[in-house]
């Protein structure tokens, strides 16, 4: 997802202008927020050396002059000169800046015109003058305390203002989970980059290659079809609803979330070289807005009763079921219930010194044994049952963390409940 919506960056919107002579961006503001060693830097300094027109820089060495423009006295002369900065060296180009979050309150203001207006204006000295600087920010952030804490917001997690965070058209979170397979993989692709450097890697396209594709899509400019508007209505309606009730420490979906979505669906036309934006671009669109922004915001867990692969996060009450139908019914879960059922049935699981692991009804007894005290009355039984064997369902078909085995021998009911056994545990062929 996240090259994705970097390579949707460097393909981009179709700059506008009205009659009125105000201009649209059509450049795509990415922010990524991610753990220590995710690659975010590397990933910067790779677009910054891959586009003709790029600059790098640091935000914790960078002052507001040094981002936008700064007026200065020529030595020889005595008048005062303007020196430009990263902002409009980037000019029709990419500014990559790294440890965004790092930045003082004062210099992120003083971007906030070059991200939504693509200008830079000055009053100093004597001159008054309106520069330009229409380039894509592409921004790296570490979250607040080093880690980012899944049980706050986007917002709580990164040190931004909101008129700041509301000019980036994707956020992208990139976590540091212990995964065997992701870490094996990570750890040889590292090794194999310092033991055969250049030969290491095969890409199927080289750089000259996809500048010549993107310089091409570049000069498409697609424009939208009706049934794409009409969608576009509706998704952002949609997102508005679901935003209806948020925190005040949430993240806010407002009009600039619908231009993004604009500018999202005609870069996805451009990836495709096509003249007119379709309902799939849109769909598309709509998805990563909702993947980078809207799920880390609603952290909360819905599990299809039949579809259990399918999992979206979208907030929600303590648990609630949507009334049978010809749908798939959907229980969601909050995320501090779903955190804590989890690590109890986990730390069941680790204490348990059978081999065979736990058997499915004796798990959801001890759960309920242990939260004896928290159920008052029947409905609250019925619920943490519910809640149970909810996030057991989870655990075994989404997640992977916990494997479900059925007793295979002759004569045995396939009906009897499922054996729950950790995945971190060692298990014999």
């Amino acid at each position: 997802e996240l090259k994705r919506g970097v390579l949707l960056q460097l393909l981009g919107g179709v700059h506008k202008r009205t009659r009125e002579g105000m201009r649209l961006r059509g450049d795509i503001n990415v922010c990524i927020v991610g753990d220590p060693s995710t690659s975010k830097s590397q990933l910067l300094k790779y677009v910054a050396g891959f586009l003709p027109r790029a600059v790098f820089t640091s935000g914790k060495a960078s002052s507001a002059a040094g981002l936008t423009a700064s007026v200065v006295r020529d030595d020889e002369t005595g008048e005062f000169t303007i020196e430009a900065g990263a902002l409009m060296l980037a000019d029709h180009g990419v500014c990559c800046i790294d440890e965004f979050d790092k930045m003082d309150l004062k210099d992120q203001v003083a971007i906030h015109e070059a991200m939504e207006q693509q200008t830079i204006s000055i009053a100093k000295a004597g001159i008054h003058a309106t520069l330009n600087a229409r380039t894509a920010i592409l921004a790296a952030a570490n979250p607040v305390g080093g880690r980012y804490d899944r049980r706050l917001t986007l917002r709580q997690n990164v040190a931004m203002s909101p008129p700041i965070m509301s000019r980036f058209d994707l956020f992208f979170v990139v976590l540091d989970d212990a995964n065997d397979t992701t870490d094996y993989n990570t750890a040889r692709h590292i090794v194999a980059v310092h033991q055969l450097r250049d030969n290491a890697v095969a890409p199927p396209f080289s750089p000259a290659t996809l500048r010549r594709y993107i310089r091409y899509a570049r000069t498409i400019c697609p424009v939208l079809a009706e049934d794409a508007a009409r969608l576009l209505w509706e998704s952002y309606r949609n997102l508005r609803q679901d935003d209806v009730g948020a925190g005040k420490n949430a993240y806010r979906i407002t009009v600039r979330q619908l231009e993004s979505l604009i500018r999202l669906s005609e870069a996805l036309a451009r990836a495709h070289c096509a003249e007119v934006v379709t309902t799939r671009h849109v769909r598309e669109a709509v998805r990563l807005l909702r993947r980078s922004i809207v799920h880390v915001e609603m952290d909360d867990v819905d599990v299809y009763e039949d579809d259990e692969e399918e999992v979206v996060a979208e907030a929600s009450a303590e648990i609630s079921s949507i009334e049978p139908s010809t749908e798939p019914r959907k229980v969601s879960v909050r995320r501090e219930d779903f955190d804590r059922v989890r690590s109890m049935l986990v730390l069941r699981l680790s204490e348990s010194a059978d081999a065979e692991g736990v058997r499915h009804a004796d798990l959801v007894d001890w759960y309920l044994a242990q939260r004896e005290e928290a159920m008052q009355t029947e409905d609250d039984f019925v619920n943490e049952q519910r809640l149970v064997k909810t996030v057991l369902k989870y655990l075994v078909s989404v997640e992977g963390c916990l494997i479900a085995l059925r007793n295979t021998e002759p004569g045995e009911n396939s009906d009897e409940p499922m054996q729950i056994t950790d995945d971190d545990e060692p298990r014999g062929p």
